[in-house]
Formats: C-alpha cells, sequence, structure tokens
C-alpha cells in the first residue's frame, strides 16, 4: 500500500508539473500573439504615414524666388478628363475656386504689383470669374475657405481682367506657374484645356527695391574683400 501510495504521489506531481508547463506555455503564446498584432498594428501605421489613397486632384505647391523674397502658390490640380471645362464644369460668370477642394492660396513675401494694382505682403484666397475672352482675377482675404462656396465680395483686396490665350495643346492638368521675366518681375500663369491667362508681377516699389538691393550688394562686396584681407 505504501508502495502504490508513493506512485500515486509521483503521478500526481508529475501531472501538476504537466499542467503547469502547459499553462506556461499557454501564456507564452498569448504573449506572442499579442506581440505579434502590436508589430503589425505599428506596420500598419507606419504604411498608413507613408501613403495615402490616390488624389482625384493632387494638391500643388509651387514657390518662386521674387524680387528680394518669395512667392509661393497651394492649390489643387483638377483633370480635363473628356469634360467641356470652360462655360460647363467651370460656368461663365461665375466665382471659381481656381483649382479643386479647398481654396487656392497665393503668398507674397513683399509688396507687390498685382496686375497693375498694389497688394501688401500676406496670404490671399485666388479666384476666377471666366468669361470667354478674358478672366476676372480676384484676390480675397479669405483664404481658408472649402471651393468658393462660401466666397464674399466684400472680403476681395484687388481683381484684375486679363486676356485669355487658346493653348496649341491641351492642358489636361490644372497647372499655376510663377516664371520670372527679370530679376524683379515675373508672371502669374494659369491654364488648363485650351486656355491660358497671364497676371504681371512686379514690386509695389520698384525704386526702394533697387536701392536697398544695390545696399545689400554693398555689404557682400565688403564681407567679401574682408573675408580676402584674412585669408
Amino acid at each position: 500500500m505504501q508502495a502504490e501510495s508513493g506512485e500515486n504521489k509521483n503521478y500526481w506531481n508529475w501531472r501538476r508539473l504537466f499542467c503547469f508547463d502547459f499553462v506556461i506555455l499557454g501564456k507564452i503564446l498569448h504573449v506572442k500573439k499579442l506581440l505579434f498584432a502590436v508589430c503589425i498594428s505599428a506596420s500598419v501605421f507606419s504604411f498608413a504615414q507613408d501613403y495615402s489613397v490616390p488624389a482625384a486632384s493632387p494638391r500643388q505647391k509651387v514657390e518662386q524666388q521674387f524680387s528680394m523674397s518669395k512667392i509661393s502658390v497651394d492649390y489643387g490640380r483638377p483633370g480635363v478628363k473628356g469634360r467641356k471645362i470652360f462655360g460647363e464644369l467651370v460656368p461663365y460668370g461665375q466665382v471659381w475656386r481656381a483649382g479643386a477642394n479647398s481654396s487656392t492660396k497665393i503668398t507674397f513675401g513683399q509688396s507687390v504689383n498685382f496686375g497693375g494694382k498694389v497688394v501688401p505682403a500676406g496670404t490671399y484666397g485666388l479666384f476666377i470669374v471666366p468669361t470667354e475672352k478674358e478672366w476676372k482675377v480676384i484676390l480675397n482675404k479669405d483664404f481658408q475657405q472649402w471651393g468658393a462656396y462660401t466666397y464674399d465680395a466684400k472680403q476681395d483686396v484687388v481683381d484684375v481682367m486679363v486676356p485669355v490665350n487658346k493653348l496649341t495643346d491641351k492642358q489636361e492638368w490644372f497647372e499655376i506657374t510663377l516664371n520670372p521675366t527679370g530679376e524683379n518681375s515675373g508672371n502669374l500663369v494659369i491654364k488648363w484645356d485650351m486656355a491660358q491667362a497671364e497676371v504681371a508681377l512686379k514690386p509695389s516699389s520698384p525704386d526702394a527695391v533697387t536701392k536697398i538691393a544695390d545696399k545689400l550688394k554693398e555689404i557682400k562686396k565688403i564681407e567679401s574683400d574682408a573675408a580676402k584681407t584674412k585669408g
């Protein structure tokens, strides 16, 4: 009876150890599953940060050195995609956001002459009222609206009329570019489908800019001569 009791005791000890090991193994597997899930979640999150769903009208920002500062434009680029643009998709005589999605933003680093009218440095909403032969290009104080749904003419800073030129080749994706025409001048070029318009840009005070530029050149020359003397 004593030997039988000893065998039973060993059996139950072995069984307890087996169950304990089984529980520990289960916990380890559970932890591994959790770690695997965390790794997968982190990978998905990282992937989501690096990639996004392709936009129908991709956003673009262009920046150009202008005179003594910079001009930048942030806008959406819709495509023609077989549609009739001006006169249908973009109705004549109505305010258009000059792009897609949120309103187009233009930022001037200094006071400029915008198509013959002075505009202080700052950021503005850019809007267009198109007709068949000319466009009214508008700078508005509200640059944070969606489209032109809340456009308020009372917030206009300036507007200029510019002629529309017909392109030789179709411009599939709406485009705004800043083309320099000199050290202190350039054109804001807007084109889409078969239409193109330009707004001339200059410093609002050309003489003052020239004087400041001359002074800066003198300072640079002094600095350069001093560096050569030390060398």
